[in-house]
């Protein structure tokens, strides 16, 4: 009975995206010599966190704009990031899964947890680039798969890296590269949530790719005046926040429709409690199938 149940489960999963969409999913490349401006450069044009180096179109690394952050911010030289070539920055063992592979999503939710990760590179029987499989995707089809199995509050990280608006820009990113996270919550004197920002709220502002002007390893911060802004100067009026007890797949969606990757959490009364983030979806989809079977089982046993 449960084996029918978990291919019901698989069915609708592989149905949120076809098979043609997975192979036709563009993979934004660059050559192993390009420079990091080049990467950074066509991650903004993408809209894309990740960029996958690749040589006669199979992989050969990959790297992320956090991955390009920190080293940046551990390089001791004058260098320029045009003058860097992406290969000193990339991670050369990509997580690779062959394009047919059955129940391709949980597979790639499975090694995204383990080797904590954000895509999983879909490749074909010669090892060529077929397509690209992110926590977005996985995070999308949740949302329309696994409505009432799972609350924020059961998978949240409670423990919430925050900052203050008064805090300037270049240290929200010290914390953020310290922290190995994308996105810190601002709290008031009081402890409540009132904005929050990114490596993406940055990059959003930046006119680093406008002016063609200083090419500083401040890539993140505007050319002028980047020293003296706070994190009040780039906060959004509007916080987008979700109750504890809600659903996790309204936060799945909340995160697809407003194009975040990462939701503070509140109570009842509004006190931050903790984040929900693509990751953690992520976490919940390397899990869902088993505790389907488990339920199956409890269900004909009593």
């Amino acid at each position: 009975m449960f084996e029918n149940q978990i291919s019901d489960l698989n069915q609708k999963i592989s149905e949120t995206y076809s098979v043609e969409e997975l192979f036709s999913s563009h993979v934004i490349t660059v050559q192993s010599e390009s420079s990091i401006f080049d990467a950074l450069l066509k991650m903004q044009t993408n809209f894309v966190k990740h960029i996958v180096i690749a040589v006669k179109n199979k992989p050969v690394g990959i790297v992320t704009e956090r991955d390009i952050s920190r080293f940046l911010g551990e390089d001791k030289t004058a260098r320029a990031v045009d003058e860097i070539p992406i290969k000193h920055v990339m991670k050369k063992n990509v997580i690779t899964i062959m394009h047919d592979t059955e129940d391709i999503f949980e597979q790639c939710a499975a090694r995204m947890k383990t080797f904590k990760i954000g895509s999983v590179v879909l490749v074909n029987d010669n090892g060529e680039l077929a397509g690209i499989i992110s926590r977005t995707d996985l995070t999308k089809s949740y949302a329309n798969v696994f409505g009432g199995k799972y609350l924020v509050k059961n998978f949240m990280t409670k423990k919430v890296v925050t900052c203050r608006k008064s805090d300037s820009l270049k240290y929200a990113l010290s914390l953020m590269n310290k922290n190995q996270i994308s996105r810190l919550v601002v709290t008031n004197e009081n402890g409540f949530p009132i904005g929050l920002i990114s490596t993406n709220t940055l990059l959003t502002h930046s006119d680093y790719f406008t002016k063609n002007k200083t090419r500083s390893r401040d890539y993140l911060f505007p050319i002028h005046g980047g020293e003296k802004l706070t994190v009040n100067d780039l906060l959004n009026d509007e916080l987008l926040t979700i109750n504890q007890e809600e659903d996790l797949a309204i936060a799945a969606n909340k995160m697809i429709k407003n194009k975040v990757s990462g939701i503070p959490v509140v109570d009842s009364n509004q006190n931050l409690v903790g984040i929900v983030s693509k990751t953690d979806i992520v976490k919940v989809f390397s899990i869902v199938e088993p505790h389907e079977k488990l339920r199956s089982m409890y269900k004909e046993l009593y």
